[in-house]
């Protein structure tokens, strides 16, 4: 038997106590929902609060307890096809856009079905392991809580576009994450030369995220800032909508084909407009970064503005730079880059090998985070993706030239 290394056993020690802040953080978001709003489903691309809480549970019960746990045995034999997301190795899934059918099992059942994983896996993390066993135990715990903060993040975004649908406006809380101000003006400059991409070090990193590698990249210049809402106005006003000439094919057809005239939550007036947001319906404030744009809208302003998009490899290796503000926590923001794997990658065998790199086809990858990512959970090399029309994510601009 190996003997487990005090570097080992202190991180292990550390997980056990990071797991349990993660998944309270869980619930704690849940917390002001009625069971009535964790069970809905308001999109085929959403999901309801529940089928999260669940799922999150399931990855752990999965992933590790069914290796792991002596004399495993699940909770309820049937939460393995309900609560598998997309991962085929694992066997059947129920239906993405059905999910919000799903009003069994109850929110209680739910909440007792993480409860008992919980439990289970504090004991498991407080059992001895050989070295060997403890390592794979320690890199699959810090994916499972890495997975439960992304589907935090979600659970708000989803939240978001069900309350958005309710003619009341309900509010979620009213100290709701909110992006940041700046005041910052005009650009920063790049100069031109080969630069390095992708994860460095020893913390965690999902594996689209590597590996590092050289990149060459021309002489650019980013915006000091975000887009604010009163320069997104000036476009809507300039009848950016309304001209083809700034839109991509695709996302001229796609904006007729919605009636889009505005971005997702706006609703505009002669007062100047109200934008719904997890605090309610108020008034648009001009300094705010304007949110929830899909790829197609964020790169029509960008035309409209006379700049363009950044490639991810621009946004990364300007991420450092003092000068640059809302980098981080107050929107995801869209590149030009599509979400393609990076030179040498490879993903891992089996169903975990299937959590990112099957995605890598017909998506954009963002940057930064927004007001709903958790905390410490962004960082410079991390790579958010979704396709060219989605917009319910906390999706900004910042602009390149």
């Amino acid at each position: 038997m190996h003997e487990l290394s005090d570097a080992l056993a202190s991180r292990l020690a550390g997980l056990a106590a990071r797991f349990a802040q993660v998944r309270a953080h869980s619930a704690a978001i849940a917390a002001p929902l009625s069971p009535e709003d964790a069970a809905a489903q308001s999109m085929p691309d959403a999901s309801p609060a529940k089928w999260h809480l669940a799922h999150t549970t399931w990855f752990f019960e999965t992933f590790i307890l069914e290796r792991f746990e002596p004399d495993f045995r699940p909770f309820h034999p049937a939460f393995r096809v309900l609560f598998n997301s997309y991962y085929n190795n694992v066997g059947e899934k129920f239906a993405r856009p059905q999910r919000g059918l799903l009003t069994r099992p109850r929110l209680d059942e739910v909440m007792a079905y993480r409860a008992d994983v919980q439990a289970r896996m504090a004991r498991r993390l407080a059992r001895e392991a050989t070295g060997k066993e403890a390592g794979t135990l320690a890199g699959l715990v810090e994916l499972g809580l890495q997975h439960e903060q992304q589907h935090q993040e979600l659970m708000l975004t989803d939240i978001l576009h069900l309350l958005s649908l309710n003619p009341l406006h309900p509010v979620y809380h009213d100290a709701a994450p909110a992006p940041e101000h700046s005041a910052a003006q005009g650009w920063v400059e790049f100069n031109p030369g080969v630069v390095e991409i992708g994860h460095e070090g020893a913390g965690f990193c999902f594996d689209n995220e590597t590996p590092r590698h050289r990149q060459f990249l021309q002489p650019y210049a980013l915006a000091r800032r975000l887009v604010t809402n009163a320069e997104y106005a000036a476009f809507i006003a300039d009848g950016g909508y309304r001209n083809p000439d700034f839109w991509l094919a695709e996302g001229w057809d796609w904006l007729r084909a919605n009636g889009i005239d505005a971005p997702l939550y706006w609703r505009l007036d002669d007062a100047g407009g109200q934008a719904f947001s997890l605090r309610g319906l108020a008034p648009l404030d001009p300094a705010a970064p304007v949110l929830h744009l899909s790829f197609y809208e964020a790169s029509a302003y960008a035309l409209w503005a006379g700049a363009r998009l950044p490639s991810e490899a621009e946004w990364e290796h300007a991420a450092g730079h003092n000068a640059l503000t809302q980098m981080f926590g107050s929107a995801w923001q869209w590149t030009s880059s599509s979400y393609a794997p990076y030179p040498g990658f490879r993903a891992a065998p089996g169903a975990i090998g299937e959590y990112n790199g099957k995605f890598m086809v017909n998506q954009y990858v963002l940057r930064g985070a927004s007001p709903a990512t958790p905390a410490g959970h962004s960082r410079a090399s991390y790579r958010n993706f979704f396709p060219a029309g989605a917009r319910w994510q906390f999706s900004g601009v910042r602009l390149a030239r």
